[in-house]
């Protein structure tokens, strides 16, 4: 490798693309296009960046491999960073399979932290523990090392488990420390105010506060009845009761638990199941059978017995009931919650990650944009979403070749 490939790819790992591109702006080779493709990203034109790696890819040919697998791997965490979580997935599979079979560590180490924070999105937390458990134990460069750590706190914040989190964001901080990049420490401190930010609010016996997450994960220990509204579930001690298939019951489910220990009036669960504002015989029936299939799935849990005026929820053991509900609560929350990372979505990412159809996606993005939450940039398929006015850009991009591990 000459001497300015060489030092436009020290230029990257210390984060500086404009130093990275006095080097090789002027070149056509494949190892030129393919820092000038990490440099572009790294400024933020995610288009060019992409267009570049892949002539790189090209270039290097198929007696290149290792470098063509690079450049694949770039191309992943740009996708990533763009969120096009449908950018496919079997690409980098068969990358970083190339590089752990040429001795490429370091580089194949980079391909496990993407994998794992794509999975993270798209909330498949076991396939993501499964693949940080194929980490090595030789040490690895700090910017690796931060981010290894910032996909471990990323798990333990979906787990719940708020002083792992937090043990895991220190490290990534000291690593990023030690890398000297600066967006790399931004998006280590980012990741660690969450920890500090509301994670849900508590509803009980008529009022509301916010918890933190360590104070949400000492709620669902506590052996409390608990109507979890963040993921339409019914928890007890060890035991949860799934209902967000059942939009109905889990609606009947939260009226009682909020109102507990009093009862509620059947017009006002008619109200918050049905929706219904002049309820006849016919809802009456309706909410009976309801009513009776909510008893069926709480059983051993939990009575709902009727009263002159209404139901009331009844737990068997648990002495407290509690709802626990989002931060906040309105039309599209989920969609809003996603796009509070700063980075730009497309349409299909989202519905990707929450689970539902493009179409009904790009309905909820057209709602939240007609009322001025969010913005979208580009068209068509280049068409992103975002809440902040700029999107982000990627932090540690991957190099065209290892670098010294100091």
């Amino acid at each position: 490798m000459d001497s300015l490939i060489t030092a436009a790819g020290r230029a990257l790992a210390a984060g500086d693309p404009f130093g990275a591109l006095n080097h090789v702006a002027l070149r056509e080779d494949a190892p030129a296009l393919a820092l000038r493709g990490i440099a572009m990203a790294q400024l933020g034109d995610l288009a060019r960046a992409k267009a570049l790696l892949k002539r790189a890819g090209q270039g290097f040919g198929a007696k290149e491999p290792v470098a063509r697998a690079r450049c694949i791997l770039a191309e992943a965490e740009i996708a990533l960073v763009s969120r096009d979580l449908g950018w496919p997935a079997k690409a980098l599979d068969a990358a970083r399979a190339v590089l752990e079979a040429h001795g490429d560590r370091l580089n194949a180490a980079h391909a496990r932290t993407i994998e794992v924070r794509r999975l993270l999105l798209i909330g498949r937390l076991g396939e993501a523990e499964r693949l940080l458990g194929g980490f090595d134990e030789s040490p690895l460069p700090p910017a690796l090392e931060a981010a290894r750590a910032l996909a471990i706190g990323g798990i333990a914040l979906r787990r719940l488990q708020a002083e792992a989190a937090r043990a895991a964001f220190a490290q990534a901080a000291e690593a990023a420390e030690r890398a000297r990049i600066p967006a790399l420490m931004a998006e280590v401190e980012a990741a660690a105010r969450v920890l500090a930010a509301p994670a849900a609010r508590l509803i009980l016996r008529g009022t509301e506060r916010p918890l933190l997450l360590g104070e949400v994960a000492a709620l669902l220990a506590s052996g409390s009845f608990v109507v979890d509204a963040c993921r339409n579930v019914v928890r007890e001690a060890g035991t949860a009761v799934p209902l967000a298939t059942r939009p109905v019951l889990f609606a009947l489910a939260r009226a009682l638990a909020e109102a507990w220990p009093a009862d509620v009036s059947r017009e006002d669960l008619l109200k918050r199941a049905f929706r219904a504002k002049e309820a006849d015989e016919s809802h009456r029936a309706r909410l009976r059978v309801e009513i009776g299939r909510l008893r069926a799935e709480l059983h051993g849990i939990a009575e709902i017995s009727a009263t002159q005026r209404g139901f009331a929820l009844k737990p068997r053991r648990a002495g407290e009931v509690a709802v626990l509900a989002q931060p906040l609560e309105e039309a599209h929350a989920d969609v809003l919650a996603l796009l509070a990372d700063g980075e730009a979505w497309s349409s299909s990412a989202l519905a990707l990650a929450l689970g539902t159809s493009q179409r009904n996606m790009q309905r909820a993005l057209e709602t939240l944009a007609g009322a001025g939450k969010i913005q979208s940039f580009g068209k068509a398929r280049a068409r992103r979403w975002l809440t902040p006015p700029v999107p982000g850009f990627p932090t540690a991009l991957l190099l065209p070749a290892p670098l010294p591990d100091r």
